[in-house]
């Protein structure tokens, strides 16, 4: 089962490289990683997709918990969260290709970052889904490069199920 991991830490030399040996060292993979200053410069929030059953993922959060630079550790998955992606893509956008790749990319609220004679470079961001969806449609006019973030989440403040009850 995929699980996305949120972890705070402090912002300090090492940490990223403890916490990736940590994954290492114990065989876990790790899927993506995404890792950013907070609001606080002290701070940092890193986002681990990562494989493995509910008891290898307990196993990682308890070998998280105990590095001594990591604040806090969150398991997204069993809660109600947002997740969002980045992606560049460069497409072949010769010929006629160009007008139909531009109104896939108005539909996908996407965005052209640079244009050139043979190809376009095109940037995305959303859940996976649509991230996927995007590539699927883009697949047929020849992808030439793709270059995307890991994913980023976060928790909702109200329960999606709490926002429509009367």
């Amino acid at each position: 089962m995929r699980h996305i991991i949120g972890v705070l830490v402090e912002n300090k030399f090492g940490v990223l490289s403890r916490i990736s040996g940590l994954f290492s060292g114990r065989g876990f993979n790790i899927e993506s990683l995404t890792v950013a200053e907070t609001d606080d410069p002290a701070i940092s929030r890193m986002t681990i997709v990562t494989l493995g059953d509910d008891q290898i993922v307990e196993q990682i959060t308890k070998q998280l918990n105990k590095l001594i630079n990591v604040i806090k550790v969150i398991d997204f998955t069993d809660t109600d969260h947002v997740t969002r992606g980045l992606m560049l893509v460069k497409v072949s956008v010769e010929g006629s290709k160009r007008l139909e790749v531009l109104k896939l990319i108005e539909v996908f609220r996407a965005r052209v970052i640079d244009m050139a004679a043979k190809s376009a470079i095109i940037e995305i961001t959303g859940n996976e889904m649509k991230l996927k969806a995007f590539l699927d449609v883009l697949a047929p006019y020849g992808i030439k490069e793709i270059n995307s973030t890991g994913i980023v989440a976060m928790n909702r403040e109200v329960k999606a199920r709490n926002r429509y009850k009367t």
